[in-house]
């Protein structure tokens, strides 16, 4: 596949990083030539100074024969212009754009998207998609990791096994014996480093970071056999008043009336907007590193401390000074790939990854064959993929069992009509069954071609 990215900072470059490793044919537009640099030196694509929304920049990167566009610049009007002349100059079949001004996004203005007015075929907001990890999150607080599959019917979750967890040492094929009616099914760990697809004859150790598929209905019970039964955060304290924990904040006093928030935010003007759009959040305007200001916020009673300032560094040290002065959970925002496996060192197990979320997005429309949705885990160590099966697909027909296909993968759950059932040796997939499953990276291409139209790749 031929892609031409628009914009070379960080979620730019991490959606590069990704698909050249893929062997996808990648140029990547940037204004700045250090950025530039940088991701040529890097990785296998080809970088371009220039505007990203000027038509003679987008010819010399080739759009006239891509696939896809994705615009993922500083500036939303950039990225839909991009969109708008890859449309009309260049008519690329698939247009993505980063809109993060949530203005462009209210519900009343949808159609302004529309092929007949701004012709974008994917509008990612990662504000948005962050502000509802993070909620997800707070519900769950026992989760590290959580994410939505079929209209959110099945859920992803990442959890951490602790020395007091009550299912260790146990093989996972005995949960389903201690457990009858639990559909949940573990279908990835991380270890000492490692990711791996678990055996039914293996068994999760201390200090395990398991990732189980789940009905709905069926996540906090799983929580609680892994031995993480928190209540849902209900005094929460949110560093940052960007769009992020404005987002938070406010969906919070829309859909917990019980929850007890209070925002940090430095800027004087923007403590001041948000407070006006907020009825029941308290906002607090200096550093979520000022000790004093932390003891204002009542940290030391929080259930949860939200970290989601533009800083990296400020958010681990603003979770570490909560910890410190009592509050019982930390949750932080990290954008640098590299801060996630530091600050797990340093007791920060929640965190969300913006770059991640994006990637996991795009990925969706890059994967071939019918995929419904993907999210990337453990920094592109594996996905989890929901898809379609056809008529055609070797996984239709026959009894799991009888499959010997899925080496480095796992299904953790089957939709039939609406209904999510658990896959067992037994199970039959009929053609246009939902599938979700995990897979390492090196068998994404092989998850791809299990649910493409025809065998001719087998």
């Amino acid at each position: 596949m031929k892609v031409v990215i628009c914009g070379a900072g960080q979620v730019g470059f991490g959606i590069a990083e990704r698909l050249a490793a893929e062997q996808n044919d990648v140029s990547i537009i940037d204004t700045s030539p250090r950025l530039i640099q940088a991701v040529t030196d890097t990785l296998d694509v080809r970088g371009f100074v220039g505007h990203g929304s000027h038509p003679d920049v987008l010819a010399r990167a080739g759009l006239e024969a891509a696939d896809m566009l994705i615009a993922v610049t500083l500036h939303d009007e950039v990225n839909m212009i991009a969109c708008q002349v890859g449309h009309a100059l260049f008519d690329v079949p698939t247009k993505i754009a980063r809109v993060r001004a949530q203005s462009y996004l209210q519900g009343h203005w949808r159609n302004l998207f529309s092929r007949d007015h701004l012709p974008i075929d994917v509008v990612i907001s990662p504000e948005l998609e962050v502000g509802e990890m993070v909620l997800r999150r707070l519900s769950l607080p026992g989760a590290v990791d959580t994410v939505s599959f079929n209209d959110s019917n099945v859920v992803v979750v990442g959890v951490r096994c602790q020395e007091d967890c009550p299912v260790l040492d146990t093989p996972l094929r005995q949960l389903t014996d201690l457990f009858p009616d639990l559909r949940a099914v573990v279908v990835a760990v991380y270890r000492n480093g490692k990711t791996f697809v678990p055996r039914s004859a293996d068994s999760l150790l201390a200090g395990d970071l398991a990732y189980f598929v789940a009905h709905t209905d069926q996540v906090s019970r799983t929580l609680s056999i892994f031995g993480h039964d928190e209540p849902p955060a209900q005094r929460i304290v949110i560093g940052g008043g960007g769009n992020i924990g404005l987002y938070v904040a406010r969906e919070l006093e829309l859909r917990n009336p019980k929850a007890r928030v209070k925002i940090i935010e430095e800027n004087l003007g923007r403590a001041e907007e948000i407070a006006q759009q907020l009825t029941r959040t308290v906002v607090l305007r200096g550093s979520a590193l000022d000790r004093a200001i932390l003891e204002e916020a009542a940290v030391g009673d929080a259930d949860t401390m939200i970290a989601v300032t533009n800083d990296d560094r400020v958010n681990i040290l603003s979770c570490l000074l909560s910890r410190e002065l009592g509050a019982k959970r930390m949750l932080s925002l990290l954008n640098d790939p590299a801060y996630p496996a530091f600050a797990r060192g340093l007791g920060i197990d929640a965190y969300v990854n913006p770059r991640q979320i994006t990637v996991s997005k795009i990925l969706q429309y890059v994967r071939k064959g019918r995929i419904r949705g993907v999210h990337s885990l453990l920094n592109g160590a594996g996905e989890v993929i929901e898809a379609e099966a056809l008529e055609t697909s070797p996984l239709v027909g026959k009894p799991l069992r009888q499959l010997d296909i899925f080496d480095g993968m796992r299904i953790g759950a089957v939709i039939r009509g609406g209904r999510v059932m658990l896959p067992r040796g037994d199970t039959v997939i009929q053609a246009r069954d939902r599938v979700v499953m995990f897979a390492l990276a090196d068998k994404v291409k092989r998850v791809e071609q299990l649910f493409r139209v025809s065998l001719e790749f087998f």
